[in-house]
């Protein structure tokens, strides 16, 4: 039996409202029986019998007998009548005569109300009620609070625990306490949260070792096309294999910076201060933009490495779609850095400006041979998550054709 209220959450509930309950209906029975014998110790109920002599002026006995006082109540014979202050005598002579003695309260004079310094005006109802009532309600919840408050706190374990795992922390693991439905949701959450970690390890771990091995057989290819030599009827083919093995290269390069972004716990490189106006400069000089300056220093702490494949990555999508001129802007609002890249493209439509940062996510439409496979945006959100910072697409401020990608970075200041 105490295995089951160990093992059910729902019963050990059950049994602290009906002990609170039955705590309280006791308390109240106690209460009640207090104020209706505080009741009857302040009425004269019954009666009681007493002799009487009634003499005259001279001291001659002229009436002798017994009588009964009798206290009548307001309300009627019922338990319910309040006392009043009237007596009534019932006097038996000697001689069998029976008389009727009554005396009444003045009618100016009425009788005064109970004080509230008497415990019966607080026990006699309506009040007695209120306070009771009161009463049950406060111990039912002092006695249900506690279990109450551990299954919640509990539960909001589990909550952190489910949310970081969704933001990425394939390590993190709720603690298991009790053998209830609450311990055995944990445990089957640990337990899932253990295949999925391994599963998805698994897979970074294929997926780097498959990239690096790809490098090798990349570089005989190249070697293989240099010695071919140059001449003028194999040009056209040594220069499309030439881009395709930089395509390739490229892709894997992307791949192996993906899985390492994806391990929190893999060092990438050291923090340092970092120029953007430089570091912009040289990338947009690389593929002929216009650099557009609104400050004269922006230094953000972070790996220059990462920063720099950010930046250009949005440079280079932003020419491979754009039918005109890219420009980069640099600016600084409050305590973040901000590179915001336009383009003269087709644009990206609202509803997938969200789903352009997935991993080998296209635009319906786009041509393979646009070059590109998905990965540089991806690696430019998670590049600035692991900076502190935020990526998103929008349209040209100017409201012209085209996008606009905003890199927000922390200043670390």
């Amino acid at each position: 039996m105490f295995q089951a209220f160990a093992q059910r959450l729902y019963l050990r509930i059950w049994l602290a409202v009906v002990g609170g309950v039955a705590v309280l209906t006791l308390l109240v029975g106690l209460a009640w029986k207090m104020a209706q014998e505080h009741e009857v110790r302040n009425s004269v109920q019954g009666t009681l019998a007493r002799e009487l002599t009634v003499t005259d002026a001279n001291g001659a006995v002229v009436l002798q007998g017994s009588f009964e006082r009798q206290r009548r109540r307001s309300g009627g014979n019922g338990s319910n009548g309040s006392a009043t202050d009237s007596l009534r005598f019932a006097i038996q002579g000697d001689d069998g005569q029976a008389y009727l003695l009554e005396m009444t309260p003045h009618r100016g004079r009425p009788p005064p109300p109970p004080s509230p310094l008497d415990i019966s005006y607080w026990l006699r109802p309506p009040l007695g009620f209120v306070w009771l009532l009161g009463l049950v309600g406060l111990a039912v919840a002092l006695a249900v609070f506690p279990i109450i408050r551990r299954l919640l706190k509990r539960l909001e374990n589990l909550q952190r625990s489910v949310q970081q795992f969704g933001e990425g922390n394939l390590a993190v693991r709720v603690p298991t306490q009790g053998q209830d439905e609450v311990a055995d949701l944990a445990r089957q959450f640990n337990a899932a949260a253990e295949r999925i970690q391994t599963l998805v390890q698994s897979h970074q771990s294929l997926l780097a070792n498959a990239s690096h091995e790809l490098r090798s057989p990349l570089a005989r290819i190249r070697m293989g096309l240099e010695l071919m030599g140059d001449a003028p009827e194999q040009r056209s083919a040594q220069q499309e294999i030439r881009r395709n093995i930089a395509e390739l290269d490229q892709l894997v390069d992307e791949i192996l910076l993906a899985s390492r972004l994806e391990q929190p716990d893999v060092d990438v490189g050291s923090s340092e201060a970092v120029d953007l106006i430089g570091l912009a400069a040289e990338e947009c000089a690389r593929v002929d933009a216009d650099l557009q300056l609104h400050t004269t220093a922006l230094e953000v702490p972070g790996i220059a490495r990462l920063l720099r494949r950010a930046v250009r990555n949005l440079l280079e999508n932003a020419k491979r779609y754009s039918q005109g001129s890219i420009s980069l802007e640099l600016l600084r609002e409050g305590e973040q850095a901000i590179v915001r890249v336009q383009d003269h493209g087709p644009g990206v439509p609202p509803e997938q400006r969200e789903r352009i940062f997935e991993k080998f996510y296209r635009l319906p439409g786009a041509s393979e041979r646009s070059g590109g496979v998905g990965l540089g945006l991806a690696l430019v959100r998670s590049i600035a998550q692991r900076h502190g910072g935020s990526v998103r697409c929008l349209g040209r401020s100017d409201g012209a054709p085209g996008a606009c990608f905003e890199l927000r970075l922390p200043l670390g200041v």
